[in-house]
């Protein structure tokens, strides 16, 4: 496992477990407490489990697994790769942390900071994928499957 898909999987991890732990929180707020939480954790909490980790996961794994690009791909770029890391992540914790924030305050700021934080992680994906598209090839199953194959 080469080291850009070790950013991916460990900082899904990392979000997962935060993810999981404002889950807890909210679940002690609701239930314990009696204090409730707003939809802003609520979104919060799903986007850093869903496109944090969920999605970062993924694009890791594809990275790791998906075969090698064809010398000629022209959009495969390994620093584009890297760059959607760090919008991604970028991205994710800031919709995270300013997402909490508008659980407890209401600023326009606030909301322009979510906003764009949300098109960080849209742009983020597009890239990734816009650069992953050519290893989305068959190799040698394609031979196989004409041969009769089944899988």
């Amino acid at each position: 496992m080469f080291t850009t898909v070790r950013y991916f999987v460990k900082t899904s991890v990392i979000f997962l477990i935060v993810g999981i732990i404002t889950g807890l929180y909210m679940s002690i707020s609701k239930y314990i407490l009696k204090l409730g939480y707003s939809q802003e954790l609520i979104s919060a909490h799903t986007h850093l489990i869903l496109v944090g980790s969920v999605m970062m996961m993924i694009m890791g794994v594809a990275l790791w697994f998906f075969p090698r690009a064809d010398k000629e791909d022209k959009r495969y770029n390994p620093d584009l790769i890297i760059a959607a890391y760090w919008i991604m992540t970028i991205g994710t914790s800031l919709r995270f942390v300013f997402q909490v924030a508008a659980n407890f305050i209401i600023s326009e700021f606030v909301h322009y900071i979510i906003a764009i934080s949300s098109i960080l992680q849209v742009i983020a994906i597009i890239l990734f994928f816009y650069s992953m598209w050519g290893r989305i090839r068959p190799v040698g199953s394609h031979l196989r499957e004409a041969k009769g194959e089944k899988f």
